[in-house]
């Protein structure tokens, strides 16, 4: 049996991360080399296209992870976890990371690549007064700002709480004003 039947066979002709069922294909775990099915991953071409170009990544494509993350394959829980570690600045990757569990050898496995990953993508959100902000942190807006494509106007003083980080902007983070899912620019918010 080749290594796309077995990998087929074993997630039910689905891709492992997403389910999806269309242009199925097999994605090598790097940095391993060997072609087996213990170091690869049966994916749809979205995740494989996304896997491969970390700048056409879809945050949302991504909340598939949720499920996906508690698969008993050992090669899913690395992708699932590199994944969510490179999303982490959009606050729910951040809380899935936290509940996730990997076998030690696993988690080594997950982080072989990680390392390289994080020294360029170093982006650093800083508030008003330049103390440094993370996804979960809560900040007070110091100007009133109005909303684009809105009537309203984010007042001065308004708290906003567990704040998710723009990867590609350091100076723009998002968050909940009156319950709508707004843009602020970090220059214009202090942390609490």
């Amino acid at each position: 049996m080749s290594l796309e039947q077995q990998l087929m066979q074993r997630a039910h002709n689905a891709c492992e991360l997403c389910q999806s069922k269309e242009q199925l294909e097999v994605y090598q775990v790097p940095p391993r080399e060997e072609k087996t099915v213990d170091h690869s991953v049966l994916v749809c071409q979205i995740c494989y296209e996304q896997l491969n170009d970390t700048e056409k990544v879809d945050a949302n494509h991504w909340r598939c992870l949720n499920d996906s993350m508690w698969s008993e394959t050992p090669a899913v829980k690395v992708v699932a976890y590199r994944m969510l570690h490179h999303l982490k600045n959009e606050g729910w990757p951040q809380d899935l990371l936290e509940m996730m569990y990997l076998e030690d050898e696993t988690l080594a496995w997950a982080k072989e690549t990680l390392s390289s990953e994080n020294n360029t993508k170093s982006l650093i959100h800083k508030d008003s007064n330049g103390a440094v902000l993370e996804a979960g942190d809560s900040v007070t807006l110091i100007k009133d700002l109005p909303v684009k494509g809105s009537s309203m106007v984010a007042k001065r003083g308004t708290a906003v709480r567990r704040i998710s980080l723009v990867h590609d902007n350091a100076e723009h983070i998002e968050g909940k004003v009156d319950g709508q899912q707004i843009v602020i620019l970090t220059k214009f918010v202090k942390k609490l």
